[in-house]
């Protein structure tokens, strides 16, 4: 199973949007199998997101990252990573369709709910900055008969 690192920023976090974030990526016939809330420090905060060091909004980005409480999970299942993109919707919520994350509940792209990794390479990376490997619970959802072929 592929897995994918998700999280749900502090916006999502104060508009009390967890378990409806949750329930649409369990809905999906995802599977979490790692999760925790916590307020993300600045050293963590600036490694997961090293690769907008250099633009302007870095500063801004990491500061509201670390503001408030956020949610990290570990999403597991076959093309996890597309999967969630597509669960979360177009970056800028104006752009994100009805029935996405995004789309339904952001307005903002600064303010944009949920972060999810881009490839599986982002994917690896940033489950590391977040997990350990003994964080992350190994188990076959009962329903995974009517999600597969």
């Amino acid at each position: 199973m592929e897995q994918t690192y998700v999280m749900i920023k502090p916006d999502g976090v104060q508009r009390s949007l967890i378990g409806t974030i949750i329930s649409r990526i369990e809905s999906k016939g995802l599977k979490i199998a790692a999760m925790k809330m916590s307020v993300m420090d600045r050293a963590k905060a600036e490694e997961h997101y090293c690769e907008h060091v250099k633009r302007p909004f870095f500063k801004d980005l990491v500061d509201f990252i670390t503001s408030s409480p956020s949610v990290s999970m570990v999403i597991e299942g076959n093309g996890a990573i597309a999967t969630m993109r597509t669960v979360n919707g177009a970056t800028n919520p104006m752009d994100a369709a009805p029935g996405t994350i995004r789309g339904d509940f952001a307005l903002d792209m600064g303010r944009n709910l949920v972060h999810a990794s881009d490839s599986l390479e982002s994917a690896k990376r940033e489950i590391a900055i977040h997990f350990t490997n003994s964080d992350i619970s190994e188990y076959t959802r009962i329903d995974n008969s009517w999600l597969y072929e």
